[in-house]
């Protein structure tokens, strides 16, 4: 720290500071090495503010006309610098002002150039109660948001050197930051508060002036700077013009504003104070959680000011009686105001911005009125700001670190500071009728002073305590009920009908069942009986215990607990490495060099990452607010073993890695406690590779798009939708239809299941790519194994079924079908394609012979690694053939089938199927039954023809069909009708000379199902649900007028609901899928008009 003789040295002594002799590029100060000489090694822990005289930079000012023909853009040039000043560069902490502007001179200099610039405007003279203070109008800088604001990315950061005003040309260097909102500069990286700001609202224009010079124009101001280059000042100039261009499409600036940034919310307050040090009066304002200083009126109203002060690390008191101080972690400012009063008006003012700033802890303070909640429910530590919103008590830091531990199941953690969607009126009052009152009285009721925890537990004895208390319930007071489960769902039906929380509470946690039937249908259970009975705190106490664990005494512990049980999973700390953030995605592999070690610091919702563990500036933050994605990379993706990405809203990718699986493992989940909020905290119960919120648009409410929230492990996407408060799984091998719809600015992914189409929305580019191609990734076959293969409804791999559904449609009659071989550069090529990505290849004849895909279909099941019978189990189904009993062998082929895995056993199915069918016309296509077996037997038992017993098995599996698998009459009455059908369809096609591969009749209803309405149409297996109602419309003549929009449906009777197949899916799939309980029908869609905006494509 600088001794009191270095801090009382007079302004007017110092000599004008040298800039740093390095030369520094325009890289990010986090990811570039110190340029600055090396300071004394900071001390371990932050020193106290220094009460320093603020400076402010009069040199800041450039305007092209002051460079006059004396002085072309070309011929400036950098001077020598002036000597180092006495006061040892350590001292001189971040400065408000340039170097060598003196504090108490005259500064003509200032006066010179306000008389060309504020020509009218008294310079720091302006005077003015704060009765006048309405009558200021609004600026830039008071369009801030209330309460806590963000922290933007930081967009480019670097070492610029600046151009002084009055005709000097001697540059000094700054450190130029910029982000979203604003451009500003700094005398060095380490500086907390900047010498000039710029809205990037007032921007507007950015001009190269020459030799690496460009400017950035406002509307009265110019502001000059010089890179170390051509590319450096390229790359500065499109990131300012990419930032004004985002900044105008973010706001959508009305035309006729001056400053070119719209609303017009006054501050809430401003006006004229004395900053100590400074000889003329700042002009302040008060906006939200910031305080603003300008330098006078006249830059207020441009928007162009020195700094802000955020006020969340802010604290202001009474210094005499018409002064006081701004106190923060990196300076103290000192005011005085014109009298008391306007002293008293502006404490109370700031007073408020910190109250804005911090006003999560009025959940606190209101649930803190009642006594008991005022110490922790566990230990007792006072003031506990932390609560586990199931069990319905308050509990402090150090225990609320244990309760996520114990897991989801089984408290569900908050903070009473930071969640603040979370505290509903509704759950406050819960609390205030319940809460560490009745909840100790329960859970604690046999705490034996030897097992009691106390502020000062460690870790371990509390982790002991919490898992003894809560998931085994040792300590709770047991209901009379207990062990009685229909007494205790009886009693619990009554009790959520009264005000009896505490009864509902010991009822839950000694296992009543929380969604037990009530016995009455129009109230099932007891939520729906406390909402019949008006009880609003029951029903928010039972929807919290939802999904809670009962209590078991002989519960298994887990192993691993996936959580630090140290500190809670929203603070954590330690050393990560980080490499620059980039804003697309990170294609190449990064190497170890390329990463920085950082201190990280993971708290009240904010990642900050520092140079070092003393550090106490961060480089830089991740507010988890702004987080929209994380994700975990495959082990060695770069030079560290174990990395994961950071996106967010900004489209900012940020790169961590670290060595050990455990380390990265404990941030990952943190990271992910702390973005993800309650409705879709249950995702985080198992590891996954990416999580984040996306928007989309779901069902037949197509017109806005909401926010879900997905995690994706290995081929499954699951998803928590606002509407729906539980997990609802995609098995994205599974999906019908994987495709991209939309230009490259608006892209939306199309899942289409069996039941249901998603429409994923590309709002944002970055993480959208990621999620697009870590799901495509997921969706395609990942192995050889039947198990990796992209699967359909049933469990049977879609290259299965792609091949069977063609040869189904096109090759039954085809003489000597799967005897003969197709061309091996055909089906090589087929079969690569289908392994690649079953789903998107399409089958049609005169492009695929019907040889080339039943060879491909034996390649692939001759190919597999562990066959179709697996090895374990290929011996017992050899030696089975051989049983003479025909009952006793086709008995254990049931019972080895049972023991095959359920893809095999499907897969299996499927193909003796589709052989059943294709021998039932071996009259035309010279295939039956031993015919079949003798070319399916080698294949499916991998055995080269050597072993006889391998063709027995099919043969037998063929002739016993319907027993072996269980086949009903109808089932087998439909599946011979519809072969029966495509070979009539085909031979009359033949005859004709119109058919077309495939084709298939059905019946499709037009508005409702009526014997009238019923339409028999031929559906080839290229037909999509567009071409589908185009046709039907077309037979019935109806007109299709604007605003009218029809589509095809698929409707299921039984259970009483209805789909509409997305444009694209083909219909053959569909019918083959249909139970006797479903069928189509073409009638318009009230949501249409959305989808097809949606989507980009309209129909006509």
């Amino acid at each position: 720290l600088p001794s009191k003789e270095e801090e009382s040295l007079s302004p007017q002594l110092s000599s004008p500071p040298q800039p740093e002799p390095e030369e520094s590029p325009a890289t990010l100060p986090w990811e570039s090495s110190q340029r600055l000489s090396p300071p004394p090694s900071p001390p371990e822990i932050p020193p106290k503010p220094i009460r320093l005289l603020p400076e402010f930079d009069d040199s800041d000012y450039d305007e092209a006309p002051e460079e006059g023909p004396g002085a072309p853009a070309g011929a400036m040039t950098k001077k020598e610098e002036p000597p180092v000043s006495g006061v040892p560069r350590a001292v001189r902490v971040a400065s408000l002002l340039s170097e060598g502007e003196e504090l108490s001179g005259d500064d003509q200099g200032d006066d010179e150039e306000d008389d060309c610039t504020y020509k009218g405007v008294p310079n720091g003279g302006w005077h003015t109660s704060s009765l006048l203070i309405p009558e200021v109008p609004p600026h830039p800088m008071d369009r801030l948001p209330r309460g806590p604001t963000p922290t933007p990315p930081v967009v480019k950061a670097g070492w610029l050197d600046k151009n002084p005003p009055q005709g000097s040309y001697i540059y000094q260097k700054r450190w130029v930051r910029l982000d979203a909102d604003y451009l500003r500069y700094f005398d060095s990286n380490k500086d907390a508060y900047s010498k000039r700001f710029v809205p990037v609202a007032c921007i507007s224009g950015v001009a190269a002036i020459g030799d690496q010079k460009f400017e950035v124009i406002t509307n009265n101001r110019t502001f000059a700077f010089r890179a170390e280059s051509d590319a450096e000042r390229k790359e500065w100039m499109q990131a300012l013009q990419q930032a004004v261009a985002q900044q105008r499409a973010r706001v959508q600036l009305p035309g006729d504003s001056p400053l070119g940034v719209p609303g017009s919310e006054p501050p809430d307050h401003a006006g004229s104070l004395e900053l100590r040090g400074f000889k003329n009066k700042l002009y302040v304002s008060v906006a939200g959680d910031k305080v603003q200083l300008y330098k006078n009126l006249e830059e207020y109203h441009l928007g162009v000011g020195i700094t802000f002060i955020d006020m969340s690390v802010g604290n202001v008191k009474e210094a005499d009686r018409r002064s006081f101080d701004l106190t923060t972690p990196y300076r103290i400012f000192s005011f005085s105001a014109e009298s008391e009063l306007e002293k008293e008006q502006w404490l109370e003012a700031m007073q408020g911005a910190i109250a804005e700033a911090l006003s999560t802890s009025e959940v606190a303070e209101r649930i803190w009125a009642t006594a008991p909640n005022r110490f922790c429910a566990d230990c007792g530590a006072a003031q506990p700001d932390w609560a586990s919103i199931n069990l319905c008590v308050v509990i402090c830091k150090r225990c609320a670190g244990e309760h996520r531990g114990l897991g989801a199941g089984i408290s569900k953690v908050r903070s009473l500071k930071m969640d603040r969607k979370v505290w509903t009126e509704t759950l406050i009052e819960l609390f205030l009728h319940l809460g560490n009152g009745p909840g100790k009285r329960f859970w604690a009721a046999n705490v034996p002073p030897s097992e009691a925890l106390q502020p000062s537990s460690s870790p371990g004895a509390r982790r002991r305590h919490l898992e003894a208390k809560y998931r085994e319930g040792k300590y709770r007071r047991y209901h009379p009920l207990f062990g009685n489960q229909e007494e205790l769902d009886k009693a619990l039906c009554a009790a959520v009908t009264t005000t009896d929380l505490a009864e509902t509470q010991a009822l839950l946690g000694c296992g009543a069942g929380v969604n037990c039937f009530s016995g009455d249908p129009e109230a099932p259970t007891p939520l729906a009986l406390a909402e019949q009975a008006g009880q609003t705190l029951q029903m928010e106490f039972l929807r919290n215990n939802r999904t809670t664990e009962v209590p078991r005494l002989d519960s298994v512990k887990p192993l691993e607990k996936h959580y630090s049980v140290v500190l809670p999973t929203v603070s954590h700390s330690g050393f990560l490495y980080k490499t620059a953030s980039a804003s697309k995605l990170l294609q190449d592999r990064r190497a170890r060099e390329e990463f920085s070690r950082r201190w990280c610091d993971l708290s009240d919702g904010v990642l900050s990452y520092y140079e070092n563990e003393r550090a106490v500036t961060p480089n830089g933050e991740i507010r988890a607010s702004e987080i929209v994605c994380l994700a975990v990379l495959a082990p060695d993706t770069h030079g560290f073993e174990h990395t994961f990405e950071v996106y967010t809203e900004g489209e900012r990718l940020y790169l961590f890695g670290l060595e050990s699986a455990e380390l990265a493992h404990e941030w990952v989940n943190c990271i992910a406690k702390a973005f993800v909020p309650p409705l879709a905290e249950d995702l985080l119960a198992r590891d996954f590779e990416r999580l984040g919120r996306l928007p989309y648009k779901a069902g037949l409410s197509l017109q806005q798009a909401q926010e879900g929230w997905f995690s994706l492990t290995g081929s499954e996407l699951r998803a928590v939708f606002p509407e729906r408060p539980y997990e609802e799984p995609l098995q994205l091998r599974k999906l019908q239809e994987l495709s991209v719809q939309g230009d490259n600015e608006n892209q939306v992914l199309v899942l289409v299941e069996r039941r249901r189409t998603l429409y994923i929305q590309g709002e944002r580019r970055l993480d959208f790519a990621g999620w697009l191609g870590a799901i495509q990734k997921a969706a395609a076959s990942s192995g050889d194994t039947l198990s990796q293969q992209q699967l359909g409804d049933s469990d049977i791999p879609v290259i299965v079924y792609r091949c069977v559904d063609y040869i189904t449609q096109c090759g039954l009659t085809s003489e000597g079908i799967y005897r003969k071989c197709g061309q091996t550069s055909k089906t090589q090529r087929l079969l690569e394609s289908l392994r690649q990505d079953a789903r998107s290849v399409r089958l049609k004849e005169g492009e695929q012979h019907v040889d080339d895909v039943s060879s491909a279909l034996k390649r692939f099941l001759r190919d597999l690694p562990d066959g179709l019978f697996t090895r374990a189990q290929r011996l017992a189904w050899l030696e089975a053939s051989e049983i003479e009993d025909e009952e006793e062998k086709v008995s254990r082929y049931r019972e080895l089938l049972a023991h095959l895995p359920p893809v095999n056993r499907a897969t299996v199915r499927a193909l003796v199927s589709h052989l059943y069918c294709v021998q039932c016309f071996s009259d035309t296509n010279q295939m039956n039954t031993h015919n079949l077996a003798i070319v399916f037997g080698p294949t499916l038992f991998q055995t080269d023809g050597q072993d006889y017993k391998a063709g027995r098995v099919v043969e037998d599996l063929i002739n016993h069909y319907v027993v072996v698998f269980s086949v009903d009459e109808e089932e087998l009455r439909k599946q011979r009708e519809e072969v029966t059908a495509i070979v009539k369809m085909r031979v009359a096609g033949t005859a004709s000379g119109t058919q077309h591969a495939g084709d298939f009749i059905c019946t499709v209803y037009l508005e409702e199902k009526k014997a009238d309405t019923e339409q028999h149409i031929k559906i080839p297996a290229s037909m999509t649900a567009e071409e589908l109602t185009l046709e039907i419309l077309d037979r019935r003549n109806v007109g299709i007028r604007e605003k009218d929009y029809w589509t095809c449906f698929e409707v299921n009777e039984r259970e009483e609901a209805e789909r509409p197949l997305h444009f694209a899916e083909k219909v053959l799939p569909i019918l083959h899928g249909l139970g006797t309980d479903s069928y189509l029908v073409v009638k318009k869609h009230q949501s249409m008009e959305a989808m097809l905006l949606y989507l980009g494509r309209w129909y006509t």
